[in-house]
């Protein structure tokens, strides 16, 4: 357990706590977190000695932050930058904002700073698996950010689970279909082995029990095996068996392999849209 006396993680500008935000604090909790600030107009309470207030006109001026995590709404975030501004000419900002690019967050930071002031923004794209510490975050790096902006956002990135880096911007798009929106589908696997369970026959309290835990299983032998996906599949399809005669179908050219691949392209155009 962190040491309440030597907090891991620097005090904290957090604005927004809603599914994502709350996901990332309480592992920043967990790990050990400075006295911080979070902005969020529905939480009720947080633990002393950080302080919650319900808007950003309410920050508190002398508040020096190491790190400004923006984790509000994204339609949201034009209202928010001037009172923010300020207090990002000293802290790197890390964005989980969907649809936010580095350049203009940037931009509308810099509209509000002294002249020549030059924010540094760095976008991430984290997944909800991080509410139970298994997140996986994605992040995006400008030139000018030093290598000890990105270390700082790392380490509190990996209070939620793990990370990695892109090289470019614009392979947010590809990361936010893949991990960001891709818990949903592993639900929709879920839900539809369970219905596929009642359907057969099944009492509803078991076909739940049965395809949670066989979804959560899986994951868990994928990751700990060290062992690809493919190799993890052909070693539970016995020749001729049941397992292939359900794969015959599921990966036909037009099931899975087709609508899979056509899901993930609809999710990176959106991304791109929302972008600009």
């Amino acid at each position: 357990m962190a040491d309440a006396q030597a907090p891991s993680l620097p005090p904290v500008l957090l604005v927004g706590c809603g599914k994502m935000g709350g996901a990332m604090l309480e592992g920043w909790l967990a790990e050990g977190l400075a006295p911080s600030v979070v902005v969020d107009r529905h939480r009720d309470t947080l633990p002393a000695p950080h302080r919650l207030v319900r808007d950003v006109a309410e920050l508190p001026a002398d508040f020096r932050p190491g790190l400004i995590v923006l984790a509000m709404k994204p339609q949201k975030v034009a209202a928010a930058i001037a009172a923010i501004a300020p207090f990002a000419t000293h802290a790197p900002v890390l964005s989980v904002l969907a649809g936010r690019t580095v350049g203009g967050l940037t931009d509308a930071l810099r509209a509000h700073m002294p002249a020549g002031a030059q924010p540094v923004v760095i976008r991430a794209m984290p997944n909800t698996p991080a509410a139970v510490g298994e997140g996986m975050t994605v992040s995006y790096a400008p030139p000018c950010a030093t290598a000890a902006q990105r270390s700082l956002c790392d380490r509190v990135l990996s209070a939620i689970g793990q990370t990695a880096w892109v090289e470019r911007e614009d392979e947010i798009d590809v990361v936010t279909a893949i991990s960001g929106s891709g818990p949903a589908y592993i639900f929709l696997l879920a839900e539809l082995l369970e219905q596929a369970g009642v359907e057969g026959g099944l009492p509803p309290a078991l076909a739940r029990q049965i395809a949670r835990q066989t979804v959560s299983g899986a994951g868990v032998l994928m990751q700990r095996s060290g062992l690809d996906a493919e190799q993890l599949r052909r070693n539970v399809t016995s020749p001729n068996g049941t397992t292939a005669q359900a794969l015959s179908v599921l990966m036909a050219p037009d099931a899975w392999p087709a609508t899979l691949r056509a899901a993930i392209r609809a999710a990176s155009q959106r991304a791109r849209e929302l972008a600009s």
